[in-house]
């Protein structure tokens, strides 16, 4: 038993969870639906570089204005710089601040001093908290895509050349800008020029506070549409959930009641308005309880049946044992012992017949099916009683087909129990010279197989319980306990086991007798199991 329990356990390598098995389907549900949102949100980290090309821009704009701006001055008298490089900060825009310092590094002129507001750099602490709240925001998301770290920008205590690092530097006339980050979170790009004359170097200072709230417009914006699609996508997954989940919750706690069998009408849900798979699996799992109960019931009613049977011979056999400790009469403990004998048979044969029709079923399920031609097989069948001489004085009259007319699948050796079962059946209730007509025929794919007697017939409210396990009509000359009642039960349960029915009506002359009537699916051309 250990290996097909093992087998049964053995889970199907397609099916197999392996770390996601310890997760409810609704975690996993939601986590199927917000990984594909995270791939989404990771989209608002591509923000730092977009926000990198504009600053880039803005240096090189820088870069060319200061330029223009130095060589504007080295063409020009001194008298006419302060003109120019008030000119040069109104034409870019605001947040601008030009200085100019001479071969000493002492600063000779200032944008600021000439009346042009510079830089606009914010205290952070006076800044309102939707304000800060968005620096921090700057932050988390620098540190997550590992932006350059940059250096802070503040105004120098002493103004001249020596405080700025990018004057200070040997270059030849030009350098690219550098771009430093201010106190509240705006960068601040610095663009540097000294002619070949090295006479003076030109510092321009700008703060291009529009990229900052470009980047946090665009990212709120990203933001906002991600948690409104982490929301929509967080209520759609608990509602698919919802809809996969409790059903089949319902049905694991219905599968558990009827495998515990703590009631007799367990309700299994078949969820009639969902036609997709848990709908299917609800109206299987409910037609398999059903069928279940109908077998548990059909086992309880055998056994009771079973017990009800066995206890008529057991007690005439403990009668006629008692009695055989009364009696010395030896004609009596002989009519006795003939009593006791004839029970014990009884109770044998019934054993016999209960044993077969309880592994009826399950023997079919497994049975391999061959193509057999009942045309030849009730002939040999035939053949075989007039031999043993079991018709006594009944003639049996069969209608022979052309071979292969009444094929079919099936196994041999139980239909012919079926056969010799309404055989009996039929010679028994058959008068003294009567006449049994048996008759094979196909028809529309089925196999028909008629068997007809001169008996008395079955009244009309009696052909569905003579397929009863245990109801026994017999005929009133034939001794009492030759048949177990389980005759006729047993050939339907193997007709129906090869998808077949057994009937029983009157005869089709009118004349009395009765017609058992059987009907089998036709064999293909080719052969199946």
């Amino acid at each position: 038993m250990a290996p097909d329990i093992d087998t049964r356990k053995a889970e199907p390598a397609g099916l197999r969870l392996r770390w996601s098995g310890e997760l409810s389907l609704t975690t996993r549900i939601l986590a199927v639906n917000l990984a594909a949102l995270a791939l989404m949100a990771a989209g608002l980290l591509f923000l730092d570089s977009y926000r990198s090309r504009l600053i880039s821009e803005r240096v090189n704009k820088a870069v060319e204005q200061t330029e223009i701006l130095g060589r504007t001055l080295e063409a020009s008298g001194k008298g006419e710089w302060d003109t120019h490089i008030k000119l040069a900060a109104r034409t870019v825009g605001s947040g601008n601040r030009i200085r100019v310092y001479d071969q000493q590094g002492a600063k000779i002129a200032d944008s600021l001093a000439l009346g042009i507001s510079g830089l606009e750099i914010t205290n952070p602490a006076t800044q309102p908290w939707e304000k800060r709240a968005a620096a921090t925001m700057d932050r988390i998301f620098d540190g997550i895509v590992m932006a350059p770290r940059l250096d802070s920008f503040a105004e120098p205590k002493v103004d001249d050349a020596s405080a700025w690092p990018e004057l200070i530097r040997k270059f030849s006339s030009t350098e690219i800008g550098k771009v430093r980050l201010a106190a509240d979170s705006t960068h601040v790009v610095s663009a540097t020029f000294r002619p070949v004359s090295r006479q003076f170097s030109v510092l321009w200072l700008s703060n291009p506070r529009d990229v900052r709230a470009l980047v946090r417009a665009e990212r709120f914006s990203i933001g906002l549409y991600f948690f409104t699609v982490l929301l929509v996508s967080v209520l759609l997954s608990l509602f698919l959930a919802r809809t996969i989940v409790r059903p089949l919750q319902h049905l694991a706690n219905a599968a558990q009641q009827v495998r515990l069998g703590r009631s007799s009408a367990v309700y299994v849900p078949r969820l009639p308005s969902r036609r997709d798979e848990i709908g299917q699996l609800a109206r299987a799992l409910s037609d398999m309880s059903t069928a279940l109960r109908q077998r548990i019931d059909a086992t309880e009613a055998f056994a009771a049946d079973v017990a009800h049977e066995i206890k008529n011979p057991l007690a005439s056999l403990r009668s006629a044992l008692d009695g055989l400790e009364k009696v010395s009469d030896p004609n009596l403990r002989q009519q006795l012992m003939v009593v006791a004998h004839d029970d014990v048979q009884r109770m044998d044969r019934l054993i016999s017949d209960i044993s077969d029709a309880s592994r009826i079923d399950a023997q079919l399920a497994k049975a391999r099916f061959e193509r057999i031609d009942l045309g030849d097989m009730i002939e040999q069948l035939l053949d075989a009683r007039e031999n043993r001489g079991e018709d006594g004085g009944v003639s049996i009259a069969f209608a022979r087909p052309r071979r292969d007319i009444a094929a079919i699948m099936g196994e041999d050796l139980r239909l012919e129990r079926v056969f010799t079962n309404l055989l009996d059946n039929a010679v028994s209730f058959s008068p003294d010279n009567g006449l049994v007509e048996v008759s094979a025929t196909c028809s529309d794919d089925t196999v028909i197989i008629r068997i007809v007697d001169q008996g008395p017939g079955i009244p009309e409210n009696e052909r569905e319980n003579i397929f009863r396990r245990f109801h026994s009509e017999r005929p009133s000359n034939e001794g009492f306990g030759k048949h177990s009642g389980l005759g006729l039960a047993i050939a339907r349960t193997i007709i129906e086991g090869h998808h077949g029915t057994i009937s029983v009506h009157d005869r089709e002359d009118g004349a009395s007798g009765a017609c058992f009537e059987i009907r089998l699916p036709a064999a293909g051309n080719e052969e199946r199991l």
